[in-house]
């Protein structure tokens, strides 16, 4: 990828394209993941159920733009608090 800059932490993609000032984040969640980051969220916004959370291993842009919906917030917010969620995995804080 051409005019990009690479950001790499445990399970997350970061490309940053410079010619458009495009931020696209690609984020891997395992199924297992998924459930730790899904109980942070639910801490967080306690609101959200477990039917509104609902997530297939592979789906991440689709589950990016249902809990932009569903918390009210920006794509940035969300993925950096999906990151937030799964490079502190073991922590139960978000």
């Amino acid at each position: 990828m051409a005019g990009c800059v690479k950001y790499c932490v445990p399970t997350c993609i970061f490309y940053i394209f410079a010619e458009n000032n495009l931020i696209m984040a690609e984020i891997s969640i395992t199924d297992k993941d998924w459930q730790r980051v899904k109980i942070k969220l639910q801490r967080k916004y306690n609101h959200l159920t477990d039917e509104q959370l609902q997530y297939s291993q592979g789906q991440e842009e689709s589950l990016i733009s249902k809990i932009m919906e569903l918390v009210k917030r920006d794509r940035n917010y969300v993925i950096f608090t999906l990151k937030k969620a799964l490079v502190n995995i073991d922590n139960n804080r978000l």
